[in-house]
């Protein structure tokens, strides 16, 4: 895709730069126009520190401007959103981050606009423009790890929303859940029962360990069940059905051609085969033609995705959203 023409604030078009925030790293890239790399850096997320976060970022951004002897425009990916009220942070599961004016920190640290983004709609971005969804009209785009977002694209463009939380899936309830005499696990957010305590990498390992009382991780879990072990085997299985009944409402609302996982739980190969054996029971529709893809870009997906906001020329960069956050 190639860049549009660069608005007054955006020094050099030749030089897109994304940092994609971590709860644990924060990395950086540099794309030239065609989407090759130029630079990927990263460090340790300062831990429940606001300031040492945007200072961290801002010495990532000048030193690879440095490296690079190009000043570049600057898309960020953060796990949250910005208020539409006000444009304060908020839902970011980096507790630090909730209620602070980021955009118009970095700004003035950077001394130039910048464009923030949810991860998980930088990564439905990446992946729409030039991975495993490109030329695909509507992708959904999933994060299965620490937590669990999703993402949407429409021909190219993010649909992020009237309130800033297009694609938020994860914190619907978990349609149809099988343990219906549990009480539903509580979620970060104050909720119970949200698609992230069942589906992310933590939520698998707590299933089970209510089953088995045994705690384990998602590789060692995927080890076992390969190597026969049937109590990791109906762990993944579970996990399999319950991760087809989400995506089947995503499905009946959108019905998007592509599905792409990312995160950690995407490195699952089985998921691609499994999954889409078991949507067809709860979605409405006669045939499925959406296509399950594992992303093309890996964990970089992400921080790509931040690079190309400044190639969504319709992206919620209104006056009246920059006046809210400052």
């Amino acid at each position: 895709m190639p860049f549009p023409h660069a608005s007054s604030s955006d020094a050099s078009p030749e030089i897109r730069l994304g940092v994609d925030l971590g709860g644990t790293k924060i990395e950086i890239i540099a794309l030239d126009p065609a989407g090759a790399e130029l630079l990927r850096e990263r460090v340790a997320t300062p831990q429940g520190d606001y300031r040492a976060t945007i200072a961290a970022i801002a010495r990532l951004v000048g030193q690879a401007e440095h490296t690079l002897g190009h000043r570049g425009s600057v898309g960020v990916g953060i796990p949250g959103a910005e208020s539409a009220v006000d444009g304060r942070i908020k839902n970011a599961n980096s507790n630090c981050l909730n209620g602070q004016p980021l955009r118009r920190d970095l700004e003035t640290l950077l001394r130039r606009e910048i464009r923030i983004e949810n991860d998980a709609n930088c990564l439905a971005l990446s992946e729409a423009v030039d991975g495993a969804g490109q030329d695909a009209r509507i992708v959904f785009a999933v994060i299965l790890g620490t937590g669990v977002g999703g993402g949407i694209v429409t021909r190219g463009h993010l649909l992020t929303g009237a309130n800033h939380i297009g694609g938020e899936w994860g914190h619907n309830p978990l349609p149809y859940p099988e343990e219906e005499t549990l009480p539903p696990p509580r979620c970060y957010c104050g909720r119970q029962g949200c698609v992230e305590t069942w589906l992310s990498g933590p939520g698998l390992g707590a299933d089970h360990a209510r089953h088995t009382g045994d705690q384990l991780d998602v590789p060692t879990i995927e080890a076992l069940a390969t190597g026969g072990d049937t109590a990791c085997e109906a762990t993944l299985q579970r996990y399999e059905r319950r991760l087809a009944k989400a995506l089947s409402q995503v499905i009946n609302v959108l019905d998007p051609e592509v599905i792409v996982l990312g995160g950690g739980l995407s490195n699952l190969q089985r998921l691609y085969t499994n999954v889409p054996a078991h949507w067809g029971k709860t979605i409405f529709s006669d045939i499925v033609k959406t296509r399950l893809l594992r992303n093309k870009h890996g964990d970089s997906s992400g921080v790509r995705g931040a690079a190309w906001l400044w190639n969504c020329g319709d992206h919620r960069d209104t006056a009246h959203h920059r006046a809210g956050a400052n």
